[in-house]
């Protein structure tokens, strides 16, 4: 009886050290990722882009992702991708709906690298953000005849110049129009 009951014992701790080094080896993994940034943004990337449904995205995963990309940037901002993070960055806040946050990404690449290849997309962004998710038509249109101005030969200046032709229209109207032309 002593025997089956220092038996039962050892199978008890044996089981529950095994517990604890599973969740510790999990917890383990989980700051090992978030403590090496380039390594979250592989790992996020893999985990989100796995799913073949956009639509079963988890919100969260995204947001971090977003978060990864903009950490990134920041401690390598004289790289030649922080640019492209910071875009990446917007680019998942649009879709998560939150454009405050996506305007601050859009405006450090539109602030800190006017040089890059980015920027003008970046700005015609910032105009679509106001005017589809903000709904503001006043800066929507200020953005899109910035971006015009600057950026006269960009292959989006046609479709600023369409934007702001039907800035503030209904679908009704633009319907109406589609339908008498």
């Amino acid at each position: 009886m002593r025997y089956l009951k220092l038996f039962t014992i050892s199978l008890l701790i044996a089981f529950i050290s095994g517990s604890c080094n599973n969740s510790e080896q999990k917890a383990d993994e989980n700051n090992i990722i978030e403590d090496n940034i380039a390594d979250s943004i592989s790992y996020y990337e893999r985990v989100l882009f796995a799913n073949a449904n956009p639509q079963k995205i988890n919100r969260d995963d995204a947001l971090k992702l977003s978060d990864f990309y903009i950490k990134w940037a920041k401690s390598n901002h004289e790289d030649s991708l922080a640019p492209e993070y910071y875009l990446k960055s917007a680019d998942i806040l649009m879709n998560m709906r939150k454009p405050v946050a996506a305007i601050k990404s859009l405006n450090m690449v539109i602030d800190h690298y006017p040089e890059s290849s980015n920027a003008p997309y970046a700005l015609f962004l910032k105009a679509f953000v106001f005017e589809d998710l903000l709904k503001d038509n006043v800066n929507a249109e200020r953005y899109y005849k910035k971006f015009i101005d600057q950026y006269p030969d960009n292959e989006y200046v046609d479709d600023a110049t369409i934007s702001l032709k039907n800035l503030g229209k209904t679908p009704e109207e633009l319907i109406r129009e589609f339908e008498d032309k």
